[in-house]
């Protein structure tokens, strides 16, 4: 998990407290909540907070990987019509190759046949929601997004209106999860079966047929597909794409929850080592500064989320002895933006799966001066107007007459010689929304070609 935890036997190992009303519950189970004597693999998932309320998270539960009988079946008993429908791919967002970004797939829970025209639009009205936010806003053409069309007998999800209405999906959606009726879980194996039809899948989105509150954030990367993480949101409802959002925050910009339980026992005080999350930290903001650690570039500046970036008290779950950079970013409140530290960590993330700079003339063969190399550059979206700083090289040496462009044909280049050179193009952000030169290095990405006379 991409989380701050409590010391090992205590996060992982505490026994369940069932839930009653939402604070009551929430204060008496803590952040982790564990089955007595799990009998099947299960995964740690996030339960989003409550829906009356700005939290963004409840800590954590232990869940099944696997959605029990009643919860949804296989597709077996999908009509033949039904099941020439089932597993097709969609393309709703195309920015390029798939090896050059960052692919999302989308997969619907509850939607019969007739109802993947809704679902479509469901996915696009999501992917809408998560744009809005900064720092997708402007990298929003770093992203390519698929839905795959999960057909299930029938339309709705289990726990949908209330627990004890179960329905036959595709994917064995459900509330009520582990007693919590937000907590929307699937069946992961089932998930997985889709996610394996659409291209190297880096985040996956869920998205069940249902206007009720919930979501979960699975956030573990997948082993088998590569996956970062799943979260699961419901279609219909305002917040659902707010608890998307944070769960990425997890998946992609691996940070922490910022936000804490005073009074509950055990979280009053942080007494661990220095997490590993950029965004939480035991140093207050004078040591910080001294020892030039964590986010302290950032330190004094004002921050989306409101105030200035400091060392707030309490965070990944503890009340005291640890701080967060600002008082209530996304990964604590939802409906804020990511603070500066954060939106950092996410477009680190962002170009771990996406790159700067796409060719578009072949790389694996030598080009003459009939030929013009070509090559696709993301334009980004933000309101500043910066774009991506495009610089081309010959044999190492920068040819400054090119900045700026995207095809060279190669009589241009004058070359000296009938040897063969390497004409490069380099794409570069200099976002001032990154200030740590080991993040900086990685937003750059270069194309090399072979060209001779």
């Amino acid at each position: 998990m991409h989380h701050v935890r409590p010391p090992a036997a205590r996060a992982v190992l505490r026994a369940a407290v069932a839930a009653a009303c939402a604070t009551a519950a929430l204060l008496a189970a803590g952040p982790v909540r564990a089955a007595d004597a799990p009998a099947a693999p299960r995964l740690v998932v996030e339960i989003p907070g409550p829906e009356q309320g700005g939290d963004a998270g409840s800590g954590h539960a232990r869940v099944p990987a696997r959605a029990g009988q009643s919860a949804g079946s296989s597709g077996a008993r999908l009509s033949e019509a039904e099941r020439a429908a089932d597993g097709d791919v969609v393309k709703l967002v195309d920015n390029g190759p798939t090896g050059d970004r960052l692919d999302v797939v989308v997969i619907g829970d509850g939607y019969m046949a007739a109802e993947l025209a809704k679902f479509h639009t469901d996915a696009q009205a999501k992917w809408a929601e998560v744009t809005a936010v900064e720092p997708y806003a402007t990298y929003r053409n770093l992203f390519n997004v698929w839905a795959v069309d999960a057909v299930s007998r029938e339309s709705g999800v289990s726990g949908d209106p209330d627990r004890s209405a179960v329905r036959d999906t595709a994917l064995g959606s459900y509330f009520w999860c582990e007693e919590i009726e937000r907590l929307l879980c699937i069946d992961q194996p089932k998930v997985d079966a889709y996610v394996a039809r659409a291209p190297e899948a880096d985040l996956v989105i869920v998205l069940a047929n249902s206007a009720k509150y919930g979501g979960a954030g699975y956030n573990e990367p997948s082993a088998t597909l590569g996956y970062e993480g799943i979260s699961t949101a419901s279609a219909d409802h305002a917040k659902s794409g707010q608890v998307a959002i944070h769960e990425t925050g997890h998946s992609l910009g691996k940070l922490a929850d910022e936000y804490f339980y005073p009074g509950v026992p055990d979280y009053e005080k942080y007494t661990g080592p220095e997490p590993a999350e950029s965004n939480t930290s035991k140093l207050s903001a004078d040591r910080m500064a001294r020892q030039r650690a964590k986010w302290y570039r950032w330190l004094g500046e004002p921050s989306p989320d409101g105030g200035a970036v400091g060392a707030y008290e309490g965070g990944g779950y503890f009340a005291t002895g640890i701080h967060r950079p600002t008082d209530n970013s996304l990964m604590r409140v939802l409906g804020k933006p990511f603070n500066l530290p954060g939106v950092e960590a996410m477009i680190a993330g962002f170009y771990q799966h996406a790159k700067a700079v796409t060719p578009l003339t072949p790389t694996d063969r030598t080009l003459r001066t009939a030929h013009t190399a070509k090559a696709a550059v993301p334009r980004l979206t933000g309101t500043d107007g910066r774009q991506l700083l495009v610089r081309w090289y010959l044999d190492g040496r920068e040819v400054k007459r090119l900045a700026g462009r995207t095809d060279v044909s190669v009589a241009e280049l004058r070359l000296p010689d009938l040897r063969t050179h390497t004409l490069s193009v380099t794409a570069e952000d200099r976002t001032p929304s990154v200030r740590d030169p080991e993040i900086a290095r990685t937003l750059r990405s270069t194309v090399d070609w072979n060209v001779r006379r």
